[in-house]
């Protein structure tokens, strides 16, 4: 089995994400922490490495527990290409999950539905707080970026809704794993991980 690495940010997430044979690094949330955590990660052995958690929704008809596998992170006007995105969402489908391909972007504060809305009109799917500064941790290794809509567009974080959707994407998470592990054991990416630095604002 190949070595696998799971950058999650929040302690609930990586609870979420435990697999025998794999390493779970909590990073701590926003951008500050994850590229602390980066610089950490890579002196972690690992063929592989995923950033996983919880995300907002941006792109209408997401609902929450849907996951989001990145093809391109983007923050700061930088882009990073993610080639696995594609392939893993695919994996995930065939699992019985609802998985969604297409860009992610990392944000340095919380959005509202009117920052969100902005974001869908340029093909964003989701937004984090972390993933495009964790992505300088992949280092030419296998890397992917899985995220589970906790709160669809348009639902305000107040929203009471959010808690109980939260524990679903959470759900999808756990569901996600065995699929994460075949992924780091089976699946070659055709063309590598576009190495960047870590983004700085």
């Amino acid at each position: 089995m190949s070595a696998l690495l799971v950058l999650a940010p929040l302690r609930i997430e990586a609870a979420a994400l435990r697999l025998p044979g794999a390493r779970v690094l909590r990073t701590g949330m926003g951008a500050a922490r994850a590229r602390v955590a980066a610089a950490r990660a890579l002196a972690v052995e690992a063929d592989a490495v995923v950033v996983a958690g919880v995300a907002g929704g941006v792109a209408p008809g997401l609902r929450a527990g849907d996951l989001v596998c990145a093809t391109e992170l983007r923050a700061g006007g930088e882009r990073i290409a993610v080639p696995s995105g594609a392939l893993l969402a695919a994996a995930l489908r065939e699992q019985g999950l609802r998985a969604h391909a297409g860009p992610i972007a990392s944000v340095e504060r919380l959005l509202g539905p009117a920052g969100r809305r902005a974001l869908a009109g340029e093909g964003v799917l989701a937004v984090d707080m972390e993933s495009a500064w964790l992505a300088g941790a992949a280092a030419g290794r296998r890397f992917a970026v899985v995220r589970a809509v906790a709160d669809p567009d348009g639902r305000r974080l107040a929203d009471l809704r959010t808690l109980l959707e939260g524990a679903r994407a959470l759900l999808a998470l756990r569901r996600a794993v065995p699929v994460l592990a075949e992924w780091a054991d089976a699946i070659e990416v055709s063309s590598p991980h576009v190495p960047v630095e870590l983004l700085v604002s």
